[in-house]
């Protein structure tokens, strides 16, 4: 599955996960700061009646103009792999806004040729009032009407808020969000290479649950049997990503030291049974491994116009400040009411011309 970079996160975070991904910005300066040498890179133009724009500013539809000079690049590489993205941006959002749209103008898209998304959502407490915004506005038209045209893959919603929290520099975050993701892709090729204890998750099986339209969240530690699986579940959510609902679907691989209990797994599906989830599984035996460690998956289908709820809370705050600070600001000048009359006859006095200067004035229609 290659890996395609839209605007700056995207880039970055494409670049270091794939050698050899393909990225999309409609500023060629910062995209070619990204280092690596077989990297596909594709400005995409707009251009104003002062030249050629050098970023999309912040403004969603500077991107989407920037998608029409790449539409048809982007069409034939989507199918089958995955568009990492920020929400807040211009270009991201934009961009991706375009390939949202014409996903949702098909009729159907076949499983193989499902887009898996990564998107980049801002910290709404700390990070600017625009990206919430775009956000907002992201997550309730196109990325809703995609998810429920259902020719989308996999969603993956990954959050700034530990980024900002835990104060992480934005590329030892974006390393964060890149092994993360190697982890959870790494899957189907151990299901491969190691030996088969139970269960069976091989490429097919994995692109075809990665190819539903749901958002997925998902984790991975070192598993305890001898602990309640639930608590362990909340005890090591990833905390780069939004918190789940209830699963619809699961998925999880299990591995076991050399010589460990195979039947270990058991007590995870009772987990999922309680939840009324029927996952699919694979038990492989890593001899590198000490301690059990399972990588585990759930699918949830929580609309986006309900994920927005704490972000329209927070943009409605930042446009309340707005208003009073520009209420407070707000200086009233008073009227100054003057009678040249009067003036005159004072200054009149002072260099002792009497009325002459009142005549003076009636005369050339001052008074």
């Amino acid at each position: 599955m290659m890996a395609i970079g839209i605007g700056g996160a995207g880039n970055k975070i494409a670049a270091k996960l794939d050698s050899s991904a393909t990225l999309f910005n409609v500023s060629k300066t910062e995209m070619d700061k990204i280092t690596g040498e077989d990297l596909n890179r594709i400005n995409a133009p707009v251009h104003a009646a002062s030249g050629q724009y050098k970023g999309s500013r912040m403004n969603p539809k500077i991107g989407k103009t920037a998608y029409l000079a790449i539409q048809n690049e982007l069409h034939e590489m989507i199918g089958g792999n995955m568009v990492i993205s920020s929400t807040g941006g211009g270009t991201g959002n934009g961009i991706t806004t375009g390939i949202l749209e014409d996903i949702t103008a098909v009729d159907e898209i076949e499983v193989q040729n499902k887009t898996f998304f990564c998107l980049v959502l801002p910290y709404d407490k700390l990070e600017s009032a625009e990206y919430v915004k775009n956000s907002i506005d992201f997550m309730q038209g196109p990325l809703a009407e995609a998810i429920d045209s259902g020719n989308t893959g996999n969603i993956v919603l990954f959050s700034n808020q530990c980024k900002f929290e835990e104060k992480i520099a934005e590329d030892e975050y974006n390393q964060m969000i890149v092994d993360s993701l190697n982890v959870f892709l790494a899957i189907p090729d151990k299901n491969d290479r190691l030996k088969l204890l139970d269960g069976h998750i091989d490429h097919e099986d994995f692109n075809l649950f990665i190819s539903k339209p749901f958002f997925n969240h998902f984790n991975y530690f070192d598993y305890n049997p001898a602990e309640s699986f639930e608590k362990q579940m909340d005890a090591n959510a990833n905390k780069l990503l939004l918190p789940p609902e209830d699963a619809i679907e699961a998925m999880f691989l299990l591995e076991v030291p050399k010589g460990g209990d195979p039947t270990i797994f058991y007590g995870i599906l009772e987990y999922f049974k309680s939840m009324k989830v029927s996952p699919i599984y694979s038990v492989v035996e890593n001899p590198d491994l000490k301690k059990p460690f399972i990588t585990v998956s759930r699918l949830y289908s929580r609309k986006p116009y309900e994920l927005v709820d704490e972000f329209n809370k927070i943009n409605e705050q930042n446009v309340q400040a707005k208003v009073d600070k520009s209420v407070e600001q707000h200086v009233e000048l008073p009227k100054l009411e003057v009678s040249l009359e009067k003036e005159a006859k004072v200054a009149g006095k002072k260099r002792g011309v009497g009325d002459d200067v009142i005549a003076t004035l009636k005369r050339i229609g001052k008074l």
